[in-house]
């Protein structure tokens, strides 16, 4: 059989190419696919070779069309270079105009093009491809930076301070002469005033609520800052766009530390400001830390998490370039604060910017990962911590060496007890860093079982650190006061001035924290004390009196005793009483009932040793024209008398029977 040839002419194979092309597009395959299916075709007839051609050119020319559409979209732009055009589409930016998705659509498109143009198409696409997006890019960074700027939050630092718990405490203050080395503070009375003109309290730093939360930017426009970051990193300007939100952001918190009070000083700068301005900044930047890493902080890392998510490391470079001078900064006080010159008043606010940085750090390390910035706040918060042991031993030595020669007038509490006391009361809430800042050093500090009193080994083996350390303290200041009850010459007053003070120590104790570091033994030991001042009192002050009072050298009994030696006896009695009365109404006992008992322990022992020494031989000088010059009171007179000793007025007994003052 012979083999026929149909011959299809030019117009038929055209048909065919036709059909070849049309199935091809209008399944709308990927362009992997569509060039395996042209193959496939191709094998089926030589006639559709050139399919691909025919295909890829079109191709080509509706993706040079879609660019040059772009193109012009992005150049409109820049042809608009004046000021006041240049606002006008910031506003249509920021108020999501069809402008915006317009700009951004045609970036899209010429970046999605932009492939395809640099292995299918000529180099001049390829270049002007380049341009375009450089040109959208330089725009885009500047719309970034705008957006953040305009969208800024400003920082309700009231609202802020308002969410910080604050513990109130106070010290005391007294007249009087006492070292430089210790200052004097206001104590909390029992109204809540203050005890003493010029007193202020010390205001510890609270905690900031887990649950404070600002925005940094307006929450609309982080949208927008997203859709642009991501243009800028799907066009390899990750740098610029980065660089410009750490520039924006930097200086949003360089202002927001500026508005919590804390400025850029050098080291000589902090160093040369007096103790009541430093005092003043030390709080304000301890309430910045807890701000600064607890909010701003963690709301800089929220929002690069949002802005830039999707690259981890973007996300990191970001946030570390944008922390790390504020971070800075706040470091570079801490760090001059703490080689700073050590004055114990200056303790407690050092431990509260210990405490500060101690409680964030784990914060700031979980968000900061540049390691250069996480080992200096390392270093800050040790720098803090070996300061604080050193104003403490600074405040140890001062204590065993104040040596202030002036004696109370009046035997009254030494203004170095209350400044102690209430010093040592204050460093009870801070016990616990304490324990853990002194514990490193407590090796090296020597001392004697003896040191210890009649603690027990083991009772110092389960004692804290603070807890030894601070029993030493006061164990020093009562020997200090020891030493400087023998600046009186009056042997009862010494007592007085002994009784006065050690008291205020145990009622400091008692009535505070320190009962639980000292125990209930501690101040059972020391009430004993003050008793045994209280007997050593009554012996050196009233035992000449009450040996007027005596049967011994008056010359036999009540009915044959001789009236000249009893007019002896009365006379010195009284003479001897309105001294001690003359004196000692001069002197003070400030606690109640301290005052009251020494009132009972004398009339026990006077009243009755006077009563009955009248009861026996009064009667023989009662009947005398001048028994009145001898026995001038009655037991009840002196019983009166009694009752203005120790009210720090000094008054003077004139008339018998009588009391003037």
């Amino acid at each position: 059989m012979a083999t026929t040839t149909t011959s299809i002419g030019s117009g038929g194979e055209d048909r065919v190419l036709a059909t070849a092309q049309q199935i091809v597009k209008s399944l709308n395959t990927p362009k992997e696919v569509t060039e395996d299916m042209l193959l496939i075709f191709s094998s089926f007839d030589n006639r559709l070779s050139n399919i691909s051609d025919l295909i890829n050119g079109e191709d080509s020319k509706a993706g040079e069309d879609r660019f040059e559409a772009a193109e012009k979209v992005i150049f409109r732009w820049e042809d608009s270079n004046s000021e006041a055009s240049r606002h006008s589409h910031h506003n249509n930016w920021e108020d999501s105009s069809p402008e915006t998705d317009e700009y951004l659509q045609a970036v899209d498109e010429i970046l999605n093009l932009i492939e395809d143009f640099s292995i299918r198409s000529s180099t001049e696409f390829v270049d002007r491809a380049e341009k375009a997006i450089q040109l959208a890019m330089s725009r885009l960074e500047d719309e970034f930076r705008h957006i953040l700027i305009r969208n800024t939050v400003p920082l309700d630092a009231d609202r802020l301070y308002g969410s910080i718990r604050r513990v109130s405490l106070s010290f005391a203050s007294n007249d009087g002469e006492i070292d430089e080395d210790f200052e004097s503070f206001g104590e909390e009375d029992r109204d809540g005033g203050s005890t003493a003109a010029g007193g202020r309290f010390h205001e510890r730093g609270g905690s900031l609520g887990d649950d404070v939360y600002v925005d940094l930017i307006h929450p609309d426009a982080v949208v927008e800052l997203k859709e642009i970051a991501d243009r800028m990193v799907q066009s390899g300007y990750e740098k610029e766009c980065v660089q410009a939100y750490s520039n924006v952001r930097r200086d949003a918190l360089d202002e927001c530390l500026v508005i919590l009070g804390v400025e850029k000083l050098s080291i000589e700068e902090v160093h040369r400001i007096d103790w009541k301005s430093l005092d003043e900044k030390m709080k304000k930047w301890i309430q910045a830390v807890k701000i600064a890493v607890r909010v701003l902080l963690t709301g800089e890392r929220r929002l690069c998490d949002q802005i830039f998510n999707g690259s981890d490391e973007i996300k990191e470079i970001c946030f570390n370039e944008t922390a790390k001078a504020c971070v800075m900064q706040l470091l570079n006080f801490g760090d001059a604060v703490a080689i700073g010159k050590k004055s114990p008043e200056k303790l407690f606010r050092i431990l509260d910017m210990y405490d500060a940085l101690a409680d964030v750090f784990p914060d700031l390390e979980a968000m900061v990962t540049d390691e250069f910035v996480v080992g200096e706040a390392r270093g800050a918060l040790a720098g803090l911590g070996d300061a604080a042991r050193a104003t403490f031993a600074e405040f140890e030595k001062a204590v065993q060496g104040e040596t202030s020669k002036k004696p109370m007038l009046n035997g009254e509490i030494h203004p170095l007890t209350r400044y102690v006391m209430n010093y040592v009361r204050l460093l009870v809430d801070y016990s616990e860093t304490l324990d853990s800042l002194l514990l490193d050093g407590d090796e090296d500090f020597n001392v004697s079982q003896n040191d210890y009193g009649d603690r027990s080994s083991n009772q110092l083996e389960t004692e804290s650190v603070i807890a030894r350390r601070l029993l030493l303290l006061i164990t020093a200041l009562e020997a200090n006061l020891e030493e400087k009850s023998r600046l009186y010459e009056d042997g009862a007053m010494q007592y007085i001035f002994l009784m006065n003070n050690i008291l205020y120590i145990v009622q400091k104790v008692k009535d505070s924290d320190l009962r639980k570091l000292l125990g209930d033994h501690w101040i059972r030991k020391h009430r004993g004390q003050i008793r045994q001042y209280a007997t050593s009192y009554l012996r050196a002050s009233w035992t000449k009196t009450l040996s007027c009072l005596k049967d011994e050298g008056i010359g036999g009994s009540s009915s044959n005793a001789s009236k000249v030696a009893l007019k002896e006896r009365f006379k010195n009695f009284n003479a001897n009483f309105e001294e001690i009365y003359r004196i000692q109404t001069a002197w003070k006992v400030p606690d109640d009932q301290l005052r009251e008992e020494l009132r009972i322990s004398i009339s026990e022992k006077v009243i009755p040793a006077y009563r009955s020494f009248m009861g026996r031989f009064g009667n023989q000088l009662e009947s005398g024209r001048s028994s009145g010059k001898y026995i001038k009171y009655t037991p009840e007179d002196l019983e009166n008398y009694l009752l203005d000793l120790f009210e720090g007025t000094p008054c003077v007994l004139h008339h018998p029977r009588r009391k003037s003052t």
